[in-house]
């Protein structure tokens, strides 16, 4: 059952539409129209008819279980949720089509325009987009949703979601969670763009994925820098257009310099689509340095990584923000105290947060949401402690991942989420498996990320159980003092430590219940223990070949309270400014 806490932030959802920005800040055109707002609901069970009448309303994009909602109430895995609502047919020109956007809906759905099917979609993390234009009619028409959602009952990608919240696991997300829009298109139209730059060569690749044929058009680019035209080129969409581009300007968390783009579709000279876009020049990659240790670069130099694990869950929207203000806050307070980076755990965010860090110059660790099975307190505690080790090539019903057809549910989701996120200047690592949770052959998948992106970092297992793949010796260190890795050819991370907690009462999800890995009984205390820890354990490990750590976490999540925020946001733990001082100084500590 969702908790019945009054928490929330001090963020209100605008009205009558929550969430009105432009979803989609990659691919950019001026006509849209935003369907969030004030839907019909349904709870039914999971073999029942469309329901005859509706049970009341439910804010969307919030999901069932959040406050937000209006609704929060469980759905349960004998359940189906329904949603409905009407629109008006958009302005259109005879030719264009109407396309309808869901931004994620966790986990199967399935969709009707005035009672006509329209199509379905499995896994609650990525985009889909259903053409509409054959079901519409002209004045109101009925957009109809259905949703079922196992949660923890299945072994699909589901993150920390749960169905009984207890610890590390979380009120369950079911239903619409991210915008849902519609947008006239050209009948031959881009549907995506993939975005490379290249910092040797001073270039940008830039590819354009049609909707509706167009293979005989041309490709037109305008690049322009803060209003000033840099580069422009033209050619068949069928291979990539290249545009150098002089004196690149370097993305960096102290200069997150982007530049603007223009793409126009042509086909015999006349213009069939045009979108706008945005990309940045940067670099990651890892150099040893004249000790021997790998070292993370950007851009080739050297650099420290610091910053906190990040959840993304709100108390009053869960996976949902309130608004974009609340989205930012998050971010804008990991610059405050001084971090350069966030570990994105096990969550895919909607586009606007990665572009928020594109803009905010905050470097990004990107998970990938689990599934499969967890290990229990007995495993995890002989791993932590005495280094226990399972091989994830054999037995994998211990993983959850017996079944082919949910491995390979798995990889297709993995490569969802890297063309989702593709041109993202902001992420630099990508993290396949987290904790053995849903783990199997790590290994062979991290090389296959490795391959199909090679612009960024692979973390193939962070935690438990490392099977010696690319780029890191990948740590989560929180019962016992941080340690240098010897022998080992990879970079080293501490992809997770620290958790130090504290209860500020009257900002907690449950006053009766807490969880945390140490807890300090004052923000006096919390301070003091805090930089002790970064002062004796991770400094002293950076000479040693330690390239980044990664703190547990922004903010308190339910019952989970190590966060430097309050679950609500509303009290800040410890003194910005001297965790600005200490995290600057570890950070600057490679030049």
């Amino acid at each position: 059952m969702p908790n019945s806490t009054p928490l929330r932030t001090r963020w209100t959802p605008a009205e009558p539409c929550p969430l009105p920005e432009y979803p989609r800040p990659q691919l950019t055109r001026p006509g849209w129209i935003n369907l969030n707002g004030r839907w019909d609901y349904a709870i039914q069970p999971r073999d029942a008819a469309a329901p005859q009448r509706y049970d009341g309303q439910i804010l969307v994009p919030y999901p069932v279980e959040a406050l937000l909602s209006g609704v929060q109430k469980p759905l349960l895995p004998d359940q189906r949720l329904w949603y409905r609502r009407a629109f008006q047919l958009p302005r259109t020109n005879s030719d264009e089509r109407v396309l309808l956007h869901f931004g994620a809906v966790d986990y199967q759905c399935w969709v009707w325009v005035n009672g006509q099917a329209v199509g379905e979609h499995r896994g609650g993390y990525l985009p889909f987009t259903f053409d509409i234009t054959a079901a519409l009619r002209e004045g109101e028409n009925e957009l109809v949703v259905a949703v079922w959602d196992p949660t923890d009952s299945g072994l699909q990608q589901h993150g920390k979601q749960v169905l009984k919240p207890s610890g590390i696991w979380y009120t369950a997300v079911s239903g619409i969670w991210q915008t849902v829009w519609l947008e006239a298109v050209p009948a031959v139209s881009v549907d995506a763009l993939k975005l490379t730059p290249d910092v040797d060569q001073r270039a940008l690749s830039v590819t354009a994925i049609l909707r509706g044929g167009g293979e005989d058009c041309d490709l037109e680019v305008e690049v322009t820098s803060q209003g000033e035209a840099v580069a422009h080129g033209r050619g068949p969409v069928s291979s990539p257009l290249i545009l150098a581009i002089p004196q690149p300007v370097l993305w960096c968390p102290e200069n997150p310099h982007l530049y603007d783009l223009k793409v126009r579709l042509l086909h015999c000279g006349q213009i069939l689509d045009e979108v706008g876009s945005y990309f940045a020049m940067r670099k990651f990659g890892l150099k040893t340095d004249a000790a021997g240790h790998p070292r993370f670069t950007l851009n080739d130099k050297p650099l420290f990584l610091y910053g906190p694990l990040d959840q993304g869950y709100f108390p009053d929207g869960l996976y949902t923000p309130p608004s974009e203000e609340a989205m930012l806050f998050d971010i804008e307070y990991t610059r405050k105290i001084g971090c350069n980076m966030i570990r994105k755990h096990i969550k895919v965010e909607p586009l606007r947060w990665y572009y928020a860090c594109d803009r905010l110059g905050m470097i990004v660790w990107q998970d990938m949401p689990s599934g499969g099975l967890i290990d229990g307190t007995l495993v995890s505690a002989l791993t932590q402690f005495l280094g226990f080790h399972r091989n994830d090539t054999r037995r994998l019903s211990r993983f959850g991942r017996a079944d082919e057809a949910n491995r390979a549910e798995f990889r297709a989701e993995l490569r969802g989420m890297i063309d989702h996120l593709y041109n993202a200047a902001c992420i630099a690592v990508w993290v396949p498996f987290n904790e053995s949770w849903g783990q199997f052959h790590a290994k062979e998948v991290g090389q296959w990320v490795k391959k199909y992106d090679p612009t960024r970092l692979v973390d193939h297992v962070s935690g438990w159980f490392d099977q010696g793949g690319d780029d890191f010796c990948s740590k989560h260190i929180y019962f016992k003092k941080l340690k240098a890795v010897r022998g080992d050819r990879r970079a080293f991370v501490i992809s997770e430590f620290g958790g130090y907690s504290l209860l500020t009462p009257g900002h907690v999800w449950d006053e009766n219940k807490k969880f945390g890995y140490k807890f300090l009984e004052s923000p006096a205390a919390l301070t003091s223990a805090y930089l002790a820890l970064l002062e004796n354990e991770v400094k002293p490990l950076i000479e040693k070949g330690l390239i980044g750590a990664i703190y547990t976490e922004t903010t308190d999540v339910e019952i989970e309270i190590n966060g430097y925020l309050t679950y609500d946001r509303a009290v800040e733990k410890m003194d910005a400014s001297v965790l600005r001082e200490t995290h600057e100084k570890l950070i600057h500590l490679l030049g």
